[in-house]
């Protein structure tokens, strides 16, 4: 059985396989359009433990935006027979939504708590202290930051093709029938999701930035920080995959539950509509196996 890994977008579903991916949408018609793309797979030290973490989070924004500009297309009723992202359109979407990130999940925090370190003395010489209220901030505006957005209708549907995403993938992993009606009948959540692999990184982030001399000045930190989001982005990626393997642990349970329960932020139950589109995104992606190299868009 493949590792099948999936995104939500506008009106529509993206799911992953090691051969490549497909996206689903559904039309202001009611028709499901189509988008495939084969990939070639990681090779050699590309597949080694947390590289393959870091790998897998480029592939994840890379193949994200260009999933989310076609259902756009399809959603919007503009150009279905879309052009491919230019190298220097993609690396400014790219570009921008990392800037944004790194301003609110990282320069915001640091420059909160070192304001914080000059009336409470022990957040300025702790460094234990210091990253924790780092962290505890980063995960605080990470929370208002999800739970604003959901208030948004649009977001709140994108948030429903979420939970259809996870439904099929759990009636695959179970073996069924890829059926509306099979898939329906499991919970939303799934514990390698998205959502979940940020809380993680949020959590390996306070403990590795720990390791930052407290000495440093506001830029070193915030460099340092930059630096070592890839390789904290890899040991999440490893603890997030043992996390899922072991789930019938009770005490790996534990650990994934937070994970869990941040996903009632960001999934909403689907309807039945909402599951097809992701039935067809599944059923889609795991013909991979055969042909040839090939980018496919078309309309079912």
């Amino acid at each position: 059985m493949k590792n099948i890994g999936g995104q939500a977008v506008i009106e529509g579903v993206m799911m992953k396989s090691p051969a490549g991916w497909t996206v689903a949408v559904r039309g202001p018609k009611g028709d499901i359009s189509l988008k495939t793309v084969r990939t070639a797979g990681v090779t050699g030290f590309l597949k080694w433990p947390v590289i393959r973490g870091m790998v897998a989070l480029f592939q994840a924004l890379s193949i994200g935006i260009r999933a989310i500009e076609f259902s756009g297309n399809i959603a919007y009723q503009e150009e279905a027979d879309e052009k491919p992202l230019s190298p220097l359109s993609m690396a400014f979407s790219l570009g921008t939504a990392l800037l944004l990130a790194v301003a609110l999940f990282v320069l915001l925090p640091l420059f909160v708590t070192k304001l914080a370190g000059t009336v409470i003395r022990s957040v300025e010489t702790s460094s234990l202290l210091f990253n924790l209220v780092d962290g505890l901030l980063r995960v605080g505006i990470f929370l208002l930051y999800v739970f604003s957005i959901g208030l948004w209708r649009e977001m709140r549907r994108i948030y429903e093709y979420h939970g259809a995403e996870h439904k099929v993938i759990y009636a695959y992993e179970a073996g069924e029938e890829l059926s509306v009606e099979n898939a329906k009948k499991y919970k939303p959540y799934h514990p390698r999701c998205g959502t979940s692999f940020l809380l993680i990184v949020m959590v390996i982030s306070i403990i590795v930035f720990s390791f930052i001399p407290q000495h440093w000045s506001f830029a070193g930190k915030a460099l340092s920080r930059l630096i070592l989001i890839p390789a904290i982005a890899g040991i999440s990626y490893e603890v997030l995959r043992s996390s899922a393997k072991m789930q019938g642990n009770p005490l790996v349970g534990l650990m994934i539950l937070p994970g869990l329960l941040l996903q009632r932020l960001t999934v909403r139950e689907p309807d039945n509509a909402q599951i097809e589109v992701a039935l067809a995104a599944m059923s889609e992606v795991l013909k991979l196996d055969e042909g040839s190299a090939r980018e496919v868009c078309r309309r079912c």
